[in-house]
């Protein structure tokens, strides 16, 4: 496909020379030429990678130029090989019309598109049939290419076989579409090419972009079905160069163009899309070739660690609130986008010249399904479209208006709408973005009841989006580089207003009954879907993304026609967002000052139906897998007793009556054993009641009753609990120091990871632990197998059986790819959190046993742990510990403080880790 010619040739490879050393050694050597001719070519071919990397590092975004050198170079050894084979191996004077040969490139070597370690794959065509002097010549070539270390694919066919199998497999059809003449008998290569087009080509047009496009969105599903993935496949992902090869495919196969550029001239692209084109296909090709020289293979995944690296050598500096692996990434996603919006024009072309060509022959010949007009708008087949060239130059306003109609009509955009969009896009400026009737009827498509998420993506691709509110275009392909969020920021927003939109509808009741039931109580919707809108509206500007964005909410919400009520609400959540969520995950919901705290900042009902609704799309919105009925269950609590408290007001003796609500709750689901509920339930303290969902307690009273009566020393009882996704694990031991940061060595041995700790001891002095727990990849120990090893690891740990620290230190991180990361550990001191506990939150790079760590420093320091909160963004863990001293204080400010700080961050630190493993 590429057309770029190739700078200074004779310094990549000199064919004339080397094929005339080739002569010599040959001359020299005679029959023991071979190993020569091998180090010869070795080192041209070294030579020639060298000078192409030196080029890639020099012009570190000439991707056209360094594939299109990479596939000059494999052109300029295949026909050394050749002329050798044919002229010194096999030389053959009087050749037969059946010894014909002819040396093809197919596949992205076909394209002149190779990366540094791609595949060189070939073809070689043969005359009539395959006689014994062909199939010499290609074995000696292949043995030749073989031994130089190249990785080929190859076939060898008659013209014959080369057409009967096109026919029958798109892989070979395609193969066949690309091919090149690289060198051997050219009049063969083009009887191949006009029987390709009249036999395999002619009348299967619509057949084979079909099928292409089934592939493609095979293909799509297989990769994430998302241009926005954070560790994209430069090849095979969504807005790839795969699929700028599938539009080159289909207008090849349809309208037999030899280079990219004569999509223009058969109509497919207008002269400044085949730019766009071009642009991003260079783009990617640089990102690939960086890719395989960093790698040294054929590496197509651009994970984070080498985005980092490519930053680098593609020259992408720092900018205050981006660093530049984010700008790197964002100018990847540009291109991606670019080419996703490429790819709906071009298609809609493809079916536009497919139904023209259908309405001119046969039975509907003549015929045309006749426009109807919605608002002075075309709309025919399901698609709406504007009725002139000029539509939107005499009213800019139009550019908000067309999406408005599509979402509230459930049309499609029409593709040559959509490009004359793109193409007007810059018509926005200050008037338009402040017209009133464009804020409202972009208002009404961003609450839209039908489908918002799609139209908005489409107003995205376009730029009218961006144009229209500016803040968002700044976000625009902008990722966020850590393993938590899977999207961009634009991407995890639509997505947001997408699944808003499905939750007001009924159709995540399953996984979201709250938000489900809340979405039709709040006041004003319109409040929760500009939220959605706004919460990270911010990110990438340096500092505190939820301040910065809070103040975007002032300044946008009366343009988009809010009241003030609405204005200072939308600008709390934006403010907020994040603070349900972090006080579920990362705080004691037992502990009455947190609720307390929770409470004082949310202040009313309203307040907190919004942020509970917003809180399970943000979180949902991040990717898949990140939201599952654990997070649902906290919550849900925080909701249920914040709502409580809200509507009765602070009152001590609602504790005392939930206590007792609680007790008869679990004397029920008890049955015949209710009496434990009192009996045994009474050696609980009230935190314990208060902490414990009902269905524990009851598991727990019965394991205490039987441990008890067993006089059994430890007792440890572990069961998949379906409820949370996760293994509930509950040990009963006799309370002493140091037991907390032994069970959790114990569960971290047997492959398991903390997700929620809860630590109580009886008034008679035995501990009573529940911790849930999920394998690396989030899913819960449920094989008979696996909980006993779980069970025999955690007494393995409290009998002192193992050498927990060096055992832990040889687990290997489940997430290796953290190391990609700088995650610096930070340890904060809270006192005001809780009236009884002071709070520790250390926040560091996720690793095996962090919980042990760190519960260890806590015991060697002489603290008493009440309860712990795990929780996991990515690579980066927060741990939480409620502790005292020894006295049941707090612990207060001082020396003892700053010597607990530095024994946390080392112990949390990449430093210990290091000499942990390599002890």
């Amino acid at each position: 496909m590429s057309t770029f010619r190739i700078p200074r040739q004779r310094a990549i490879f000199d064919r004339r020379d080397v094929a005339a050393r080739i002569d010599a050694l040959v001359e020299e050597h005679g029959e023991k030429a071979r190993p020569h001719i091998v180090e010869l070519l070795k080192g041209a071919l070294e030579k020639g990678r060298a000078e192409l990397a030196r080029r890639l590092e020099e012009k570190h975004s000439a991707g056209h130029e360094c594939a299109g050198g990479h596939s000059f170079l494999v052109d300029q050894l295949l026909r050394v090989i050749h002329d050798h084979a044919t002229t010194h191996l096999y030389p053959s004077a009087n050749r037969s019309q059946a010894e014909r040969l002819t040396i093809m490139a197919v596949g992205g070597y076909g394209r002149s598109e190779m990366a540094p370690h791609s595949d060189v794959d070939i073809a070689f065509l043969v005359g009539g049939k395959k006689t014994a002097w062909c199939e010499q010549v290609v074995e000696a070539m292949l043995y030749l290419m073989w031994d130089l270390g190249l990785k080929v694919g190859h076939s060898t066919r008659t013209l014959d076989e080369a057409m009967r199998l096109s026919k029958n497999d798109l892989t070979i059809r395609t193969a066949l579409l690309e091919g090149r003449y690289v060198w051997g008998d050219q009049a063969l290569y083009d009887e191949g090419s006009r029987r390709y087009t009249s036999e395999v080509v002619r009348g299967n047009e619509r057949t084979f972009v079909t099928e292409k496009l089934a592939e493609r969105n095979a293909r799509h599903k297989r990769m994430g079905d998302s241009r926005y993935v954070v560790e994209p496949n430069v090849k095979d992902g969504k807005g790839g160069l795969r699929d700028l090869h599938t539009l080159y495919w289909i207008g090849k196969f349809i309208h037999r163009v030899r280079a990219a550029a004569e999509l223009v001239d058969v109509g497919l692209f207008t002269q400044a899309e085949y730019r766009s084109f071009r642009r991003a296909e260079n783009f990617l090709l640089a990102v690939r070739c960086h890719l395989h020289v960093l790698t040294g293979r054929a590496e197509d995944r651009l994970t984070f660690d080498m985005q980092r690296q490519i930053a680098e050598r593609m020259n992408f500096a720092e900018r205050p609130g981006k660093s530049s692996v984010e700008r790197f990434m964002q100018l990847y996603f540009l291109h991606a986008k670019r080419v996703g919006s490429l790819t709906g024009v071009f298609l809609a072309h493809i079916d536009e010249q497919f139904e023209a060509k259908s309405a001119r022959s046969g039975f509907f010949a003549g015929w045309k399904q006749k426009a109807r007009t919605v608002k002075g708008y075309r709309v025919f087949g399901g698609k709406i479209a504007a009725p002139s060239d000029d539509w939107f130059r005499k009213d800019p306003v139009r550019l908000i208006e067309i999406f408005q109609i599509a979402e509230e009509q459930q049309l499609e955009v029409h593709p040559e709408t959509m490009r004359q969009a793109d193409r007007d896009s810059g018509l926005i400026d200050r008037a338009v973005r402040n017209d009133e009737r464009a804020n409202a009827l972009f208002l009404d498509l961003l609450c839209g009841r039908n489908d918002p998420e799609m139209v908005l993506r489409w107003m995205n691709e376009t730029g009218v989006f961006g144009k229209f509110v500016p803040d968002f275009g700044k976000v625009n392909a902008q990722m966020q580089f850590d393993m938590y969020h899977h999207y961009t920021v634009d991407e995890h927003t639509i997505r947001a207003i997408g699944l808003l939109n499905k939750i007001e509808k009924g159709e995540l009741a399953d996984d979201h009954p709250r938000a489900t039931r809340l979405i039709h109580k709040v006041i004003s919707r319109r409040v929760a879907y500009v939220a959605a809108l706004l919460h990270d509206i911010a990110k990438g500007r340096g500092g505190d993304h939820s301040e910065l964005g809070a103040e975007v909410a002032h300044e946008l919400c009366p343009r988009f026609g809010l009241s003030d009520s609405e204005t200072e609400l939308v600008a709390w959540l934006v403010l907020h967002h994040l603070l349900m969520s972090h006080t579920a995950q990362k705080r004691d919901l037992t502990d009455p000052k947190t609720i307390e705290d929770f409470v004082g900042k949310v202040q009313s009902q309203e307040r907190l139906r919004h942020l509970a609704i917003l809180t399970a799309v943000d979180i949902r919105a991040v990717g898949p897998g990140t939201w599952n009925s654990w997070k649902g269950q906290l919550l849900g609590e925080l909701y249920d007793t914040a709502s409580e408290r809200l509507r009765l007001g602070h009152m001590r003796e609602g504790r005392d009556r939930k206590i007792a609500a609680k007790k008869a709750e679990v004397a029920e689901l008890l049955g015949d054993k209710a009496d434990l509920a009192e009996s045994v339930g009474g050696a609980m303290g009230d935190s314990y009641w208060i902490a414990e969902p009902v269905d524990i307690i009851a598991l727990n009273l019965v394991h205490y009753a039987a441990a008890r009566e067993q006089k059994h020393d430890l007792s440890i009882h572990c069961e998949f609990y379906e409820e949370r996704g996760a293994t509930l694990v509950t040990v009963i031991a006799a309370d002493h120091p140091g037991l907390f940061y032994r069970i959790a060595g114990g569960i971290h041995l047997a492959g398991g990871n903390i997700i929620d700790a809860r630590i109580h001891t009886t008034r008679q002095g035995w501990a009573l632990d529940n911790f849930l727990v999920q394998d690396p990849h989030g899913g819960a120990f449920a094989e008979e197998g696996q909980l006993e090893r779980l069970k025999t690891s955690i007494e393995d740990a409290l009998a002192n059986r193992v050498d927990l620290a060096p055992r832990l230190a040889q687990r290997p991180l489940a997430h290796s790819r953290a190391r990609a990361f700088d995650v610096s550990p930070r340890v904060l001191f809270d006192n005001k959190a809780s009236n009884r506990f002071t709070v520790i939150e250390v926040n560091a790079r996720d690793r095996p046993a962090l919980l042990n760590r760190l519960a260890r420093v806590l015991f060697e320091s002489r603290l008493v742990v009440h309860s712990a909160h795990v929780t996991n963004y990515g690579e980066r863990a927060a741990d939480t510990f409620y502790i005292t001293d020894l006295t049941g204080h707090k612990l207060e400010q001082g020396e003892r403080m700053n010597r607990i700080e530095a024994r946390l961050i080392e112990a949390a630190s990449d430093a210990t880790q290091d000499r942990l493993e390599n002890a």
